[in-house]
């Protein structure tokens, strides 16, 4: 008897012009292209079914013992599937596996996609089911984005270059559930700028608090990952941050972050005498060269010391790490007297991770950031503006130690 043809191809014709006039979609439950994939699927199933059969197979009597069905769940929606068993139960169908109840090719990427755009996993299902008129549950988006996990342990651990020009280290903080409290983590990010002028982020850390001790782990974690040297370092005003790079990278001249220290500064200033400390203070940092600005330091000591002793001792004690970016060219003290690089990064992660809570674990506050770095990074394919200009200046200043990488 001749097997009956299952595409009836003039009825999907007919189907898919008059969705297509009315503008509904092609996809989902009664979608034109929803049986056309269960056919398509369902036929590879049988082909690899009998490329499974071969005569050896045969010989030790294996043969196909009819089918099993299951609901299989796509971005064409959830199809009944019918899939072909053979006696022996050794077959072992690839495009759509046993156990298998999502079509990972289909769905798991935008699954993906939306989570790391800072979805919540009760958005998704909704978008998910009013989209491809598929359920999913909340355990079941739980597994997808866990796939994530090995990814991020080998990105946090892959090879780093030996060299990077400028790197701005900063910390950010969130909420975790451990162990049925609510506690507070913080996240190590380490930017770079590599020879080429192009951005990178090249780890990311999870802590319980910000400390010199940890920052020493992570450069520690650096080095072991390839990174030889570092010409400029930019941090925040960290007790005992300084000397753990010089630990490490002995070599590296390091800025600390000039808005943040005038920031710390104006909190112990009253509010009455802050505009006017303000404007005598600009002039420090604002000079044009070292001695200028160390001459406006004391003028600004000797109008302003007695009253604001704790200020200007921050700023005298602070001084060497804070003066760095004066031997620079204009250009490059743009990008390393404050860490604004850096905190615009952070500035773009907190627009997914805003909307969360709580997260459940610090891998899941991982995998959200993970995701979200990887969608601001499609953006990094440029190197710095004028990056010509400025990697010849830092050529000049750093001799040997940059002239071997470019």
């Amino acid at each position: 008897m001749e097997k009956e043809d299952k595409f009836d191809y003039e009825s999907i014709k007919k189907k898919t012009l008059e969705q297509l006039r009315s503008g509904k979609s092609l996809f989902g439950k009664d979608g034109a292209f929803a049986p056309l994939l269960k056919d398509i699927l369902e036929a590879a199933m049988e082909g690899e079914l009998e490329g499974h059969l071969d005569e050896e197979e045969r010989a030790g009597g294996n043969r196909k013992n009819g089918k099993t069905s299951k609901k299989l769940k796509t971005a064409d929606g959830t199809i009944d599937l019918e899939t072909p068993r053979d006696r022996a139960a050794s077959f072992e169908p690839q495009i759509v596996k046993k156990r298998e109840t999502i079509l990972a090719e289909s769905l798991e990427p935008r699954i993906i996609g939306m989570y790391g755009h800072g979805m919540s996993l009760r958005d998704i299902a909704a978008h998910i089911k009013d989209t491809y008129d598929t359920d999913i549950s909340a355990a079941t988006l739980s597994a997808i984005t866990d796939k994530v996990i090995p990814l991020v342990k080998e990105w946090q651990n892959r090879p780093l270059e030996p060299l990077y020009c400028i790197v701005w280290l900063d910390a950010m903080y969130y909420k975790v559930k451990d162990e049925g409290k609510i506690v507070n983590r913080c996240v190590y990010n380490v930017l770079g700028i590599n020879t080429e002028g192009r951005k990178d982020l090249l780890g990311m850390y999870v802590s319980e608090s910000e400390g010199a001790n940890f920052w020493l782990g992570v450069l520690s974690n650096l080095q072991q990952r390839g990174v030889e040297d570092i010409l400029i370092a930019c941090i925040d005003n960290l007790k005992g941050f300084s000397e753990a790079i010089a630990s490490i990278y002995p070599k590296t001249e390091v800025q600390s972050c000039v808005v943040h220290q005038i920031r710390n500064s104006i909190k112990y200033v009253a509010s009455k005498d802050q505009k006017p400390f303000m404007a005598d203070l600009k002039p420090v940092y604002q000079a044009a060269s070292k001695d200028e600005a160390e001459r406006q330091l004391q003028e600004l000591e000797a109008k302003w010391g007695k009253k604001y002793p704790v200020v200007i001792d921050s700023w005298h004690r602070n001084w060497e790490k804070l003066s760095t970016y004066f031997k620079y060219s204009p250009a490059i003290r743009k990008l390393i007297y404050t860490t604004n690089t850096i905190e615009g990064f952070h500035r773009q992660i907190r627009k997914v991770t805003k909307t969360k809570g709580a997260f459940t674990s610090d891998m899941a506050l991982l995998k959200l950031i993970y995701l979200a770095t990887l969608n601001i990074q499609k953006k990094w394919t440029q190197p710095l503006q004028n990056w010509s200009l400025t990697v010849s200046q830092l050529s000049i200043i750093f001799g040997s130690r940059l002239k071997l990488q470019i």
